[in-house]
């Protein structure tokens, strides 16, 4: 049992060494006789100390330890411009103590960046600029903190504003008591009100904070035109840092120039401006309203090439009249045969007189005086279309007729003037006009009474004598009677109509006997009334007759001393949807251009019977080229005359703008449907080197002047006075080439009552200084002030990028 029990024993203890045999290899315990040899590979300190075989800058250690090379090594990195590289070299005085090694371009301005950085980031926390020192010091203490905001935002803490300017001011109290013992106590007593008024108030502002803020303004209550008022505040930022990404704010009277020829910028806006600026891309926002308008002219050889628009409804009003129905009727017959005159009316001598308000009393031409007491009648000289034909007031002589039996005008056409003579009372100023309502005559419709003045021919006015009607220079204001006293001949006899000069002319229909009867009357008698044919009365009535001696077929182009050559004019019709055409469409005279339909082109260029395709410019019929005026041949061109050519009463309603000839022309234009009709064109005013550009108060900077080699400079090929608008050419060799000169500016819209809005976005992308790529983007719009608005006067909403 003993032996059995020791065997046992004995294989226990075989596999017990066994197993930790190999629990030991399994877990890498170190063996008894592995012991000696760990030790001795194990006397490496913590953190060891190696020595640094590359150079300072690849191979820079990390030891906190380490004390690093002492001061007496110098490190340097110097540029061989031979190899073009940056040779790193660390020296004992003269000597090397390592091997020199070199970087590239790139590799130095990577090394140099992120040297930077690490110096950036030691500031930030307090690390002293030393190598791996601290210094303990406060990274915020250098900043003033009272300071930093102002001179961060402001470029300075500074803040000084000059006033200039004075104030008037009326204030005081107003009491008033009435001792009226009719009226309450409460109501006797008035007050005490007071009283308070700006009489007077003018003011300059210039104010600065820091050297980035400024602040202007010129305002006085007084001022004639908004554009005398100015006010700007202006942010920028250049001057300090050109890493800034906002550049510059303003807010006020700001300008949106462009460097581009594509699309032109503006100078007179007001509303808010910002310049951004993020890297190479400079970006130009604005949101202003605008002031003033774009306008250009064109100068040839000297000469000024403008375009014009005038609307059928721009006729020119109180401007242009008849002497007579019968002149009016025979117009479109005396024109028939352009540029020849069918007519035996020839006018011999005209006086017109016009309400005197400019207090005139001086003697005129020829002795007569220049202020008389005037009646001017209504249908004087006229045997048809009498004001009133059923009162049976004025009864019809026998009156003159001309070779087709129509009758002339004559004073003694009717018994009108001779029944007045005869009257009561007729000398005298105080009594005229109740021996004139006494008589059945009705004032302000049969007759006008009022002081007038006589205008000068060729100043005042100017009269075509052999169509019968004259032109007048002035401006007549509604409440102005107009009335003429003229002797004309037909087929060699001579007939008078109203009063000329100083005396009664005679009230007998022919006079044949002296051929210059009017030198015979003058000076005979000092008549203090004078009887005149009335064109326009103080009150003029549409339903009456005397409407109709008011021309309304001549049109204002606005250009004076007009040249034929370069001359275009033609006639448009806005087709709603389709834009304008030169053709009435759906109609029998769709075919021809509305030019040959008003029968503006019935002669070439040398007033042959011969059509075109251009307007007929015949002086002094068609056009009138010192005034600038255009003359149809036709009366009512848009209204009767129209209709006959169109010769289909259900297509006719759809284009005759009748309301043009039977309304005034306020009530005429609320019929915004039928106005669609435009004349335009373009023409050449003979003028000198000192040319007008038709406005004043120019915005300096919006002039562009191109000629023949290019922009213009200022001040050495032109000078412009901007207050008053004249350019003057200094180049002779400009005017002398005879090339085309543009002319680029704007016009300030001081009556405009649309509020016009521009929004601009203006993008530059500088990548070197030879090259830049912009785009630009603006849109111009405006609100009308009422719902309704008339045809060619819509509101814009216009769009413009490139």
């Amino acid at each position: 049992m003993m032996n059995k029990r020791h065997t046992l024993l004995g294989i226990l203890l075989i596999v017990g060494v066994v197993a930790l045999g190999a629990f030991t290899s399994n877990t890498n315990l170190p063996s008894p006789f592995e012991e000696e040899v760990e030790v001795s590979n194990s006397k490496k300190d913590t953190i060891p100390l190696e020595p640094r075989y590359g150079d300072f800058i690849n191979d820079e250690g990390s030891n906190p330890f380490d004390l690093n090379d002492p001061s007496i090594i110098k490190q340097e990195v110097e540029y061989d411009p031979v190899s073009d590289r940056y040779i790193i070299s660390e020296r004992l005085g003269d000597e090397y103590y390592r091997m020199p090694t070199y970087l590239t371009f790139e590799e130095y301005l990577e090394y140099r960046a992120k040297k930077q950085e690490e110096s950036y980031f030691r500031e930030l926390r307090g690390v002293a600029s030393g190598k791996n020192g601290l210094d303990g010091a406060d990274p915020l203490s250098k900043i003033d903190l009272e300071n930093s905001l102002s001179d961060r935002l402001f470029g300075g803490s500074g803040v000084d504003i000059q006033v200039q300017g004075n104030i008037d001011m009326f204030f005081g109290l107003n009491y008033q008591y009435t001792d009226n013992p009719a009226w309450p106590l409460r109501q006797r007593r008035t007050g005490p009100l007071f009283l308070f008024d700006f009489d007077q108030l003018q003011m300059n502002v210039d104010g600065q904070i820091g050297e980035k803020l400024n602040f202007s303004t010129n305002y006085n209550a007084q001022a004639t035109f908004d554009f005398d008022n100015q006010m700007k505040l202006e942010y920028a930022s250049d001057a300090f840092s050109e890493d800034d990404i906002i550049k510059t704010i303003e807010a006020g009277n700001v300008s949106l120039p462009l460097q581009g020829s594509l699309i032109q910028g503006a100078q007179n806006l007001f509303g808010l401006k910002t310049q951004l600026q993020f890297g190479h891309l400079f970006v130009t926002a604005i949101a202003s309203q605008q002031k003033s308008e774009q306008e250009q002219i064109e100068l040839k050889g000297g000469s000024q090439i403008r375009e014009f628009e005038v609307g059928a409804d721009d006729y020119d009003v109180n401007r242009h009249f008849f002497l007579s129905h019968y002149n009016r009727e025979g117009f479109e017959e005396s024109l028939e045969n352009m540029p020849q005159i069918k007519s035996l009316f020839k006018l011999k001598q005209i006086e017109v007189w016009v309400t005197n308000d400019r207090n005139v009393n001086t003697p005129g031409e020829g002795g007569n005086r220049a202020a008389r007491d005037i009646v001017a009648l209504t249908d004087l000289g006229e045997s048809e279309r009498l004001t009133d034909p059923q009162r049976n007031i004025i009864r019809i002589l026998n009156p003159p007729t001309d070779i087709n039996n129509r009758p002339l005008p004559d004073s003694a056409s009717n018994n009108m003037l001779n029944e007045i003579l005869a009257g009561e009372n007729v000398d005298n100023v105080d009594e005229v006009v109740k021996s004139l309502k006494t008589q059945g005559l009705i004032q302000s419709i049969d007759f006008e009474k009022t002081q007038a003045r006589m205008l000068r021919e060729g100043q005042e006015y100017t009269v075509n004598r052999e169509l019968g009607f004259i032109s007048l220079n002035i401006n007549l204001q509604p409440y102005h009677v107009l009335g003429v006293a003229y002797a004309y001949s037909y087929n060699n006899e001579t007939y008078t109509v109203g009063q000329l000069g100083n005396t009664k002319a005679p009230v007998s229909s022919v006079i044949s006997t002296n051929p210059n009867p009017i030198a015979d009357t003058l000076g005979q008698n000092d008549q203090k009334v004078l009887f005149l044919k009335m064109l326009k009365g103080s009150a003029p009535n549409i339903g009456r007759p005397i409407w109709d001696l008011m021309m309304k077929n001549i049109y204002n182009i606005g250009a004076y001393q007009v040249d034929r050559e370069d001359f275009r004019l033609d006639v448009f019709y806005e087709d709603p949807g389709k834009g304008q055409r030169r053709f009435l469409p759906d109609t029998r005279i769709g075919g021809k251009p509305l030019l040959q339909v008003f029968n503006l082109d019935r002669l070439n260029s040398r007033l042959d019977p011969q059509r075109d395709g251009a307007f007929d410019f015949v002086e002094n019929l068609t056009i009138y080229p010192r005034t600038g005026r255009v003359m149809f041949p036709a009366l009512e061109p848009f209204g009767t005359y129209l209709r006959d050519s169109i010769a289909d009463e259900t297509l006719a309603e759809k284009y005759v703008y009748d309301e043009l000839y039977t309304e005034t022309i306020t009530s005429a234009r609320e019929v915004p449907e039928k106005n669609r009709f435009t004349i335009k064109g373009r023409y050449r005013t003979s003028v000198t080197a000192d040319i007008s550009l038709g406005a004043f108060n120019i915005p300096p900077g919006s002039v562009t002047v191109t000629g023949p080699g290019g922009i213009l400079v200022e001040g050495i090929d032109y000078e412009i006075d901007y207050n008053i608008g004249r350019l003057k050419i200094l180049n002779d060799a400009i005017l002398a080439s005879g090339q085309t000169v543009r002319v680029r500016f704007e016009d300030n819209t001081l009556f405009g009552l649309q509020s016009k809005v521009m929004l601009g976005l203006r993008a530059d992308y500088k990548p070197s200084d030879d090259v830049n790529i912009g785009a630009t983007y603006m849109h111009l719009f405006e609100r009308p002030l009422t719902a309704k608005v008339n045809i060619g006067d819509d509101p814009i909403s216009n769009k413009m990028y490139g």
